[in-house]
């Protein structure tokens, strides 16, 4: 029988034991370093981690600023709609999710289009539109199976709204939901809550202005994220309003004048550069763009031959044709290169010396005996063929720019076209390629190479009208603080051209008036007895006429007719309008272009001339024959 050692035993466990107890001492010392850790030395740190689980901050996105046209009609607003919205990172099987959705809310293949492809561009936990617009109906028969879509939602939300449809689509513009390229050029912080940004006309180049500053708003949420109370608050700034120059009357009136034709109505106050109308046909509507346009609607658009997007006022570059005849002959008198009394023999062609080439005037027989009053009256060419090649194109073209053509106006509108002023240095530059005497005998009737947009053309009538100020056009007459309700005017930018003699420019606004009220004046027929006009037609060649062909419009297809162009001012006494027309494939500036330029000034100088009697006067609107 073995016996026991218990003093052994004993020793054992008391050595069991105090290891025991130094481990059960260190842990405890391990504790109470990591409890001081988190209570003493990162006490700060983890307060912060709790209060960001408890507070949460939520952007507040501010109201966009509305746009007013000149006599305080509304032009954009923003008006509140539903959005169905979903945040991917908390749905599991989307597809599933939106199918089950369609039970609910008719949801279409356009709205899923729209929700792929907005779901590309935005992060995991961003709220991303399923359908947009919702009417009360939908939202409530939501309302009631909300919890069994999960990270599905309705969001309410003030969104765009052009008043005006088509009429004003090209200045006004349009927003549309922020993309990753816009992120790139805006501060995120101040876009915080902001789903749309302009991004075409007034929209986009005042963008600044009419979004406004966010706000901040510092909530306490419970254990679920939903919001217990509003700890603190900093309101949104608002966007400031814009009140435009612009007429949305004048300009239905100037789109509605122009009939079938595509075209653009430029019309300008000279006094002040502020813009009545600023008209393209056809347009478009803008509201189709604010949630996102669909891919069959967008390529319809892009696939029409009148090509509805492009604004034909701010970008079209036409070939000026006779309009520009009045600065040429201005720049003639100021250069000395003729007198206003120096008179050529026009036989119905002009020719340079050594050359066969026949230049012809419109007019098959000639003008005869023709000075510069006669040549603007009844738009002789050869007048201006010899004109033009005895002052030079130099000459010609360095005068010209003072009007600003070749150059962008300056226009508060994004994506304006330079048009093309030919000059010597110009086609070295831009061709690679001599200048030829030709070439300067055709830029004499603004054809060849030169290129004018219709707010060019305004605007340097404008000038004429203004004796010289040429002032820098601008859309918006001033901005309106919401909430002091404070304006801040645009104010004036002019320059001025030289005058070297006061008569030089006295009698080419004489000779403008004679083309509305002279016996054999190509704009005649829109003379009117309650004002007196200035103007100046036009007639721009689509496709070029060989020598011994003659262009008869009736032949022609409609694309391959000449464009019709009419430049004017009035009241001549005291200019309040400088309007410019451009009637697509329209043939004779007298009798498809002065006719619309008439009707806006109408509508616009009756009131301010005769008040309540203007709606009384007899209306005697006709068209000319010539160019």
């Amino acid at each position: 029988m073995q016996i026991k050692d218990h003093l052994r035993e004993e020793q054992a466990f008391l050595g069991r034991a105090i290891i025991a107890g130094l481990l059960v001492i260190l842990s405890l010392g391990l504790l109470l370093a990591r409890l001081a850790q988190l209570q003493i030395v990162e006490h700060d740190h983890f307060t912060t981690l709790s209060k960001d689980n408890r507070v949460k901050l939520i952007p507040l996105p501010p109201t966009r600023g509305l746009v007013y046209d000149r006599k305080g009609v509304l032009l954009a607003q923003n008006r509140p709609a539903y959005s169905l919205e979903l945040v991917p990172e908390q749905v599991k099987d989307i597809d599933a999710t939106l199918q089950r959705l369609r039970q609910y809310i008719p949801i279409s293949e356009d709205d899923l289009e729209r929700f792929q492809r907005l779901k590309q561009r935005k992060r995991r936990f961003d709220s991303v539109p399923i359908r947009v617009n919702l009417d009360l109906e939908e939202a409530a028969r939501f309302a009631v199976v909300r919890h069994l879509f999960p990270g599905v939602d309705i969001k309410a939300q003030l969104l765009r709204h052009y008043t005006s449809g088509t009429a004003a689509a090209h200045v006004l513009g349009y927003v549309g939901r922020i993309s990753k390229k816009d992120l790139e050029s805006i501060d995120p912080s101040n876009y915080a809550g902001t789903s749309h940004i302009g991004k075409t006309g007034l929209e986009k180049s005042y963008e600044a202005l009419l979004h406004g500053a966010v706000g901040v708003q510092q909530v306490e949420v419970n254990s679920v994220g939903r919001i217990v109370r509003v700890l603190e608050e900093t309101p949104p700034l608002p966007g400031q309003d814009l009140h435009l120059n612009l007429d949305i009357d004048l300009q239905k009136i100037a789109l509605e004048a122009l009939g079938d034709h595509n075209g653009a109505v430029v019309a300008i106050d000279p006094r002040t550069g502020g813009v009545l109308v600023l008209a393209s046909k056809p347009g478009y509507d803008p509201n189709l763009f604010v949630e996102g346009v669909s891919s069959k609607a967008y390529k319809a658009l892009r696939e029409d031959r009148d090509r509805p997007l492009y604004d034909r006022a701010l970008r079209g570059q036409y070939p000026p044709g006779s309009t520009v005849k009045p600065f040429i002959g201005l720049a003639g008198l100021e250069t000395g290169t003729i007198r206003y009394d120096t008179s050529i023999y026009c036989p119905g062609y002009y020719q340079l010396l050594g050359h066969e080439h026949k230049y012809r005037d419109w007019k098959k027989w000639g003008h005869g005996p023709v000075d510069l009053d006669k040549a603007i009256t009844q738009s002789c060419d050869v007048y201006y063929y010899k004109l033009a090649h005895d002052m030079g194109i130099d000459a010609m073209s360095g005068f010209l720019a003072q009007f600003g053509f070749g150059q962008r106006t300056g226009i508060d509108l994004t994506g304006e076209s330079r048009g093309i002023l030919p000059s010597r240095e110009w086609k070295r530059r831009t061709k690679r390629q001599p200048w030829y005497p030709g070439e300067t005998v055709i830029a004499g009737i603004g054809q060849g190479y030169f290129l004018t947009t219709p707010l060019q053309l305004a605007t340097a009538t404008a000038a004429i009208a203004n004796n010289g100020h040429l002032m820098t056009p601008h859309v918006v007459a001033y901005l309106e603080d919401r909430q002091s309700h404070a304006r801040s005017p645009i104010p004036p930018n002019q320059k001025t051209i030289p005058i070297h003699e006061q008569a030089d420019w006295d009698d080419v606004r004489t000779a403008m008036s004679h083309v509305v009220k002279g016996l054999h004046g190509t704009a005649k027929r829109i003379r009117t007895d309650f004002y007196a006009i200035a103007g100046k037609t036009g007639t721009a060649q689509v496709f070029s006429v060989g020598q011994e062909e003659e262009y008869e419009a009736e032949n022609a297809s409609k694309k391959n007719r000449d464009h019709a162009l009419f430049i004017a001012y009035a009241p001549i006494e005291d200019p309040q309008i400088a309007i410019a027309v451009v009637v697509e494939n329209g043939g004779h500036g007298g009798s498809a272009a002065a006719p619309v330029a008439r009707k806006v000034m109408d509508a616009y100088l009756l009131p301010r001339l005769y008040g309540d009697a203007a709606d009384g006067l007899v209306d005697r609107k006709g068209g000319g024959t010539s160019s």
